[in-house]
């Protein structure tokens, strides 16, 4: 049995970066979690892996890294034929919320779909409540479209 290496020091000023799954990060990534009280708005990342791989059309998914950390993963809906571009999943690990790293890999992601064919708004959704993201993607600039989608509040930014 191998010991686990001790985490590194991230901080504030650590580096962000999007990076693709892969054989071998996949098992950090898969380790990720959110709080107990945050679950009921994110599905977990093996959840979401599975189901990248069954649209793999239009499934943009990356790692969130800070310096060589995973912290995080997203989701895109990259859908360039209509062209629409919907964030499908957005999870940090509990263990690094509170440092600006969810905040900065969205703004990699605007970068990302500002460089798709006919981007001009991202959407996302997330079910309102006591401790939704809904107010996070607020701050970024999303607004609420008065759309519903089943049990979740439909939000858009422009690009």
């Amino acid at each position: 049995m191998s010991e686990e290496t001790p985490s590194p020091v991230l901080t504030k000023d650590s580096i962000v970066s999007l990076r693709e799954v892969t054989r071998e990060n996949l098992g950090a990534v898969l380790r990720l979690k959110v709080a107990p009280e945050q679950e009921k708005f994110v599905a977990n990342n093996a959840v979401s892996i599975a189901q990248a791989h069954f649209y793999p059309e239009t499934a943009w998914f990356r790692a969130i890294y800070a310096d060589e950390t995973p912290v995080g993963f997203m989701m895109l809906s990259d859908d360039a034929a209509k062209p629409e571009y919907f964030l499908w999943r957005l999870m940090l690990d509990a263990r690094y919320q509170k440092f600006g790293f969810a905040a900065r890999a969205m703004e990699l992601l605007f970068e990302y779909v500002r460089s798709r064919p006919g981007a001009k708004e991202i959407f996302t959704s997330c079910v309102p409540g006591e401790g939704s993201p809904f107010g996070f993607y607020e701050k970024l600039g999303f607004s609420d479209t008065g759309e519903m989608d089943e049990d979740e509040v439909v939000m858009r930014r422009d690009l």
